[in-house]
């Protein structure tokens, strides 16, 4: 029996044993938490090996990368019957530092505190390679190993250095090996599945993302000693063109993507006025859009979908407590939306600090790619996978405020998309890339299941 012939869940061939399946993943994933990938410098080849034995005891197909020494990749393939194109998941293996004194448990141990488990890489991003391998694991057994077919070739990514520059990870398998990886929709890390007043509001699917550029803003002014005061000190010159660009806000900009996102969230939102809000920017109105963006402008994950966004990251300046610099510099993180440019933004920037003796210059440009179709297949996918688990669940594209692989992979011609399956409330969101990173229990087996529900349904 195919997929094709039957409902999911049908078949004993086509249920998997949940309880047996819970227990694997957390094991998988306990063990990728303690193998060490922080990235500088990543070694994220242990993981690429552990990866690379667990599909080969299963039978399924592997291709092992060392890209540069220490760094590892990863693809494996179950194979369908070619009638489809094929459909990617993948993951990262790297992961950011820790600063151990502000952690209550041991980042790499694993440890299980309550319903949470605990480490770095639980969420970001070695949950998502977890649920992956288990969503491989169990379609190799209840479909293929079962006499069932698929209809698309199934791709599984595992790849290295997406924390830092992406040139050992997936930008090495695009250019060295692309006919390992090339299909039709990838699914990757990005969205969200959002626990709003305690229960599971909204799954949120990335497909399109902010575009991240580096911007330094230099200000010049005499030197001399610091005994002697000099109205033109360079790092007071910054502070002031700092203060007004931190009051500063670039324009409202909706696209189709945030128009559709709060339309659909706007109908079960709980709170009244952002509710209207979001009604408000779901309109065609330009009143109503502007009136709408100063409420939801409040909640600051809000605000970051609806126009550039600026923040200011590194100062540099002086050598010595007695010296005056000639020069100070900020290092702004400038995100803008897609299809806005970056060139356009610092020239508003250089009106509003209105000063010649600071520069604003461009130092690093990132890739605008272009959305990914919400009304795909495989969105629909998705949204059927978490209807399935729980019916009161809405699915909605989402434009992500932080930067993903996907945007190689769209460049590339893949439609790709973003999914964090885990159901998060917004302090264990905001622990990824922070102190505790934690993963409960139960959004673990929730995630798994929406991800084998998601590729299982697109590769029928």
């Amino acid at each position: 029996m195919t997929l094709a012939s039957a409902p999911l869940s049908s078949t004993a061939a086509q249920e998997p044993d949940w309880g047996a399946a819970r227990q694997e993943t957390l094991e998988h994933l306990q063990a990728m938490i303690r193998m060490n990938t922080v990235n500088p410098p990543g070694n994220e080849l242990q993981v690429a090996r552990y990866l690379d034995s667990t599909f080969k005891a299963a039978g399924i197909e592997t291709h092992l990368f060392e890209p540069t020494p220490g760094r590892g990749a990863l693809v494996a393939r179950i194979k369908g019957n070619g009638s489809k194109q094929p459909v990617l998941i993948m993951g990262h293996m790297d992961v950011v530092g820790v600063e151990r004194a502000h952690w209550s448990v041991d980042p790499f141990a694993a440890e299980i505190k309550g319903d949470y488990l605990y480490g770095r890489g639980a969420i970001d991003d070695k949950g998502m390679l977890a649920a992956n391998l288990e969503t491989m694991l169990l379609l190799k057994r209840n479909v293929i190993d079962k006499g069932g077919t698929l209809s698309r070739d199934v791709i599984f990514v595992a790849n290295a250095d997406e924390e830092q520059s992406g040139e050992w990870g997936m930008g090495w398998l695009i250019t060295h090996h692309p006919e390992l990886i090339k299909a039709e929709f990838a699914l990757n890390e990005g969205g969200r599945v959002r626990i709003v007043g305690g229960k599971r509001l909204y799954v949120a699917v990335q497909n399109t993302e902010k575009v991240p550029h580096t911007v330094t803003v230099t200000a010049h002014g005499p030197g001399g000693h610091a005994s002697v005061p000099l109205p033109g000190n360079a790092i007071l010159r910054l502070g002031r063109a700092l203060a007004k660009i931190s009051d500063y806000r670039e324009p409202v900009q909706v696209n189709a993507t945030t128009r559709e996102f709060f339309a659909r969230l706007g109908a079960v939102w709980p709170t009244r006025d952002e509710r209207a809000a979001m009604a408000d920017v779901a309109s065609s109105d330009p009143r109503r859009i502007q009136r709408g963006a100063r409420i939801l402008g409040r909640t600051a994950v809000f605000d970051a979908v609806l126009r550039n966004g600026i923040s200011a990251t590194i100062l540099q300046g002086g050598i010595r407590s007695n010296v005056i610099p000639t020069d100070a510099t900020a290092t702004l993180n400038i995100r803008t939306l897609p299809g806005q440019s970056i060139d356009g933004v610092v020239a508003r920037l250089k009106k509003v600090v209105n000063d010649s003796l600071v520069d604003i210059a461009v130092t690093s440009r990132g890739t605008d790619a272009p959305a990914s179709d919400f009304a795909s297949p495989m969105f629909a996918a998705i949204q059927e996978s978490a209807r399935a688990l729980d019916p009161s669940l809405i699915t909605v594209p989402y434009l992500s405020t932080g930067a993903t692989d996907s945007a190689r992979l769209r460049v590339w011609g893949i439609q790709a998309f973003g999914l964090l399956p885990f159901p998060l409330n917004q302090d264990d969101e905001e622990r990824m890339h922070g102190n505790d990173e934690r993963i409960p229990l139960a959004s673990l087996e929730f995630g798994t299941k929406l991800v084998y529900g998601a590729v299982a349904r697109v590769a029928r």
